[in-house]
């Protein structure tokens, strides 16, 4: 890429946000609206950014700095935030979410918390070979564990099943009652194999950042259960409350590395 490509060196081009404007740690929603009820739960916040499907945010949770952008829906949209918000000083990243639930343990209202995520998407494939993981960073994990206990909040973790299409990629029927081929074994597969839930975003964001040597994690509300057939909007703030938390947690424990000898957070560094 020329270096006078984008006329804008100083705002990113999709995200319209510049160096100063977000925090290390960013909360990833697909849909602009849910910005909103993510901020309901902080402490303070300001708009900073508002541009096509991507809204940001910046605020502190228990005094913790933070943000939150919106990506739309897919992961083509979700990368492009990871990009730019790196660029602009992000290293952390957290998906929230609403996802749908394939184990017959995982009730609507429970949270998953990913700790790895099938690359049933296009877009990760861009970047490196289809064979490299998308795995979640240990600490985040740990952390949005914690945070769930904390809150009282019932959570599965485990591996995620991210695609691109919504209906034909997690074995839903299309118009007309179309089914994509192989829908039936794809979906038993993946239940045969322990995934727990289908979403569209968590293994592009998992990839990019391990890539780029940043750490990320993906917590969603099940809103449908495709072993009962359940579908209902509930718990939608929990995995905003959650992912909030778990950045306060991160903050603490990046301070307990520091102070010892640890390369890295262990267990026995404690949260």
């Amino acid at each position: 890429m020329s270096p006078d490509e984008d006329p804008r060196e100083d705002v990113q081009y999709h995200l319209e946000v510049a160096e100063g404007d977000v925090a290390d740690s960013v909360l990833l929603p697909g849909d602009p609206e849910r910005v909103e009820k993510v901020v309901d739960v902080w402490d303070d916040h300001d708009l900073v950014a508002a541009h096509r499907e991507y809204r940001t945010a910046t605020g502190t949770y228990d005094g913790t700095p933070i943000s939150v952008t919106s990506t739309g829906i897919g992961s083509p949209s979700a990368a492009i935030a990871v990009e730019e918000l790196a660029r602009v000083g992000a290293d952390t990243f957290l998906r929230v979410g609403s996802c749908g639930a394939i184990q017959p343990e995982t009730d609507v209202g429970d949270l998953v918390i990913t700790a790895g995520a099938v690359r049933q998407e296009g877009t990760s494939s861009e970047y490196v070979r289809e064979d490299y993981p998308a795995v979640a960073d240990h600490a985040v994990v740990a952390a949005l564990a914690a945070a769930a206990e904390e809150l009282g909040y019932d959570y599965h973790v485990g591996l995620t099943a991210s695609t691109d299409s919504f209906y034909a990629g997690q074995s839903r029927a299309g118009f007309g009652g179309f089914e994509a081929r192989d829908s039936d074994e794809r979906i038993a597969e993946l239940r045969r194999a322990g995934v727990l839930n289908f979403e569209m975003e968590a293994s592009a964001i998992l990839t990019l950042t391990n890539i780029y040597g940043l750490r990320a994690g993906a917590v969603c509300t099940v809103y449908a259960d495709r072993t009962s057939g359940e579908f209902a909007v509930v718990g939608e703030r929990r995995a905003a409350r959650t992912a909030s938390l778990a950045v306060s947690k991160l903050a603490a424990m990046d301070q307990r590395v520091a102070e010892s000898d640890a390369d890295a957070w262990h267990a026995g560094l404690g949260i």
